[in-house]
């Protein structure tokens, strides 16, 4: 066996733990493929049949109103009552304990809603794998971090038609594929300087899901690099279910190549293992 084949062996098995940690979190008990239903919730209190209480969004925030006999847990704590969880900022989610399930209580897009995660539903169940194209290092290429001014504030439309999400760039990452040069508007990513990009290309709805994926790149070295591996371009929630309201890519980072790495499209949307 020479060096090159166990570099590459290491690099599969690399790629293959970072696939199953991303499928165990998508498929945990109270995972995405968990939710039953995507509530949205109006000055109006209302029952839902798949969580308790009666759920509103006022000035003050969310609200909700238990019946004698009804209880939820929050950090362990039981509540009983009415339980006021006040204003949420865009993008965070509290969740609260209901016997098995949890309650994803959450800002989206200007909106508080309501997801329920019921492990018995059957989407959750049912899963099995996401198909993915075989890990190549050829797609592991070397960028650089283009950074703007200051950040810019940018809108992209959702999954959930009429949805928009602000999301601030930080900058663009460059990078070159069969001798043409690229550039994708970032987001920030899941640590400190790292970042994120969403962009569809020509596989996109023929082997990849159609509406977008995402790419977590490291923070750049002292010198602006980057390492774009898109061995690990992603899908989104609203790739396995219509319950999310995952952001779709600017206009700009769809790319005209087919980027043939990756997850695929899933199962559940009738794609082929």
């Amino acid at each position: 066996m020479t060096v090159q084949d166990v570099d590459r062996a290491s690099f599969v098995q690399e790629w293959q733990e970072w696939h199953r940690q991303k499928e165990a979190v998508l498929s945990d008990p109270h995972g995405f493929l968990a939710i039953t239903s995507l509530r949205w919730l109006t000055e109006r209190p209302t029952r839902f049949e798949d969580a308790p209480g009666a759920w509103s969004s006022t000035a003050d925030g969310v609200v909700v109103e238990l019946d004698e006999g009804e209880e939820i847990t929050l950090d362990d704590q039981p509540v009983r009552g009415r339980h006021d969880f006040g204003v949420l900022a865009e993008r965070s989610s509290v969740y609260v304990g209901w016997g098995d399930a949890v309650i994803e209580v959450a800002k989206r897009g200007g909106n508080d809603i309501v997801r329920p995660r019921h492990p018995g539903n059957p989407l959750r169940t049912a899963f099995t794998r996401t198909p993915a194209y075989e890990p190549d290092p050829r797609w592991v290429r070397p960028g650089r971090f283009l950074p703007f001014d200051s950040p810019r504030a940018v809108t992209v439309g959702a999954a959930v038609e009429g949805l928009e999400h602000v999301y601030d760039s930080p900058g663009r990452v460059e990078f070159e594929l069969d001798g043409e040069h690229y550039r994708l508007t970032a987001f920030n990513g899941r640590t400190p300087g790292a970042l994120m990009v969403l962009f569809t290309d020509k596989t996109s709805g023929v082997t990849t899901y159609a509406a977008n994926r995402s790419l977590q790149i490291a923070a750049p070295d002292t010198e602006g690099r980057v390492t774009i591996d898109f061995n690990r371009a992603a899908n989104l929630p609203c790739a396995y279910t219509d319950l999310a309201t995952c952001p779709l890519p600017p206009t700009e980072n769809r790319l005209p190549v087919a980027i043939e790495t990756g997850e695929k499209i899933p199962l559940e949307r009738g794609g082929r293992a």
